[in-house]
């Protein structure tokens, strides 16, 4: 018998909702995932329609649990997409089942931005209990304040969950850059932190010195048709370990940062982080 260290691999997407070929896009999504292969995955901008849910058919198609959570205000997106009438909200997919779901409605601000919240879920893995939490913060470029409000109403839901077998982990869309006010308030670390002792690392500080970390990136024809710059504003993020090694990353990378039989899957690229779990025996 020897030990080994056992680990997951956690991913976090941004799936651009009803945008562009959407039809044609959630074949190269499913392509992408399948790739990767998160065990945990956090999705933002997912869409629902009927009876048809992009989330529940890439859980289908992956062998994944999945929960999901439509935005209990989606006119202000059907206001971008004159026609459309999907429902649009976050999902999380793991490979393990799914409990203690919670949900949040975000703090609007003064971007009146009520369409936001989060979704907080237990992932019952072998490892212990998983708290897993995925957002997308307002995208007003101006409304770092409102980011800041959204960021401690996370961190209110979030407090407590020390007592979970696994350090929290926090994926989604924040729509700000890695020195913004808020991401600072968020991770604690170069900021006194939006509650007491509440830090969280960011999985991307790992990462090779020369590895690209654009997730909206101007490589991507969809951001290249904006006017705005490549950017980091997608994240992985997870608690400070409270055990030997429990959350270490170990490797981060982007996903879906390619077309796919012609087709980009997204605006936003992906980004894929594997953390190490606790020492099994073999």
């Amino acid at each position: 018998m020897h030990e080994m260290q056992r680990s997951i691999r956690v991913a976090t997407w941004n799936l651009w909702w009803r945008f562009g070929a959407w039809n044609e896009r959630a074949a190269a999504i499913a392509s992408v995932l399948r790739e990767a292969r998160p065990d945990i995955c956090g999705l933002q901008e997912v869409w629902a329609e009927g009876d048809r849910n992009l989330a529940v058919e890439l859980a289908d198609e992956l062998g994944m649990h999945c929960v999901w959570a439509r935005s209990r205000r989606p006119k202000r997106w059907h206001a971008r997409l004159p026609g459309c009438t999907a429902d649009v909200g976050h999902a999380l997919l793991a490979r393990w089942p799914l409990c203690d779901r919670a949900e949040l409605p975000l703090p609007s601000g003064s971007s009146g931005d009520d369409s936001r919240h989060a979704l907080l879920c237990e992932v019952e893995s072998p490892d212990g209990r998983i708290p897993v939490i995925t957002t997308q913060l307002t995208a007003a470029p101006w409304d770092s304040a409102t980011r800041c409000e959204q960021v401690r109403a996370l961190a209110g839901l979030l407090a407590g969950r020390e007592h979970e077998d696994y350090p929290v982990v926090v994926l989604g869309d924040l729509n700000a850059e890695p020195d913004s006010d808020e991401v600072r308030l968020l991770c604690g670390h170069k900021t006194a932190p939006a509650l007491e002792r509440f830090v969280l690392v960011d999985a991307w500080r790992y990462a090779p010195k020369d590895a690209d970390p654009w997730t909206w990136d101007r490589a991507n024809p969809h951001v290249l048709s904006t006017i705005e710059p490549s950017s980091r504003i997608d994240y992985v993020l997870v608690g400070p370990s409270r055990e030997s090694r429990r959350g270490h990353v170990r490797s981060i990378q982007r996903i879906g940062t390619a077309p796919v039989r012609g087709v980009w899957p997204s605006d936003h690229a992906g980004v894929l982080a594997e953390f190490e779990t606790s020492a099994g025996r073999l």
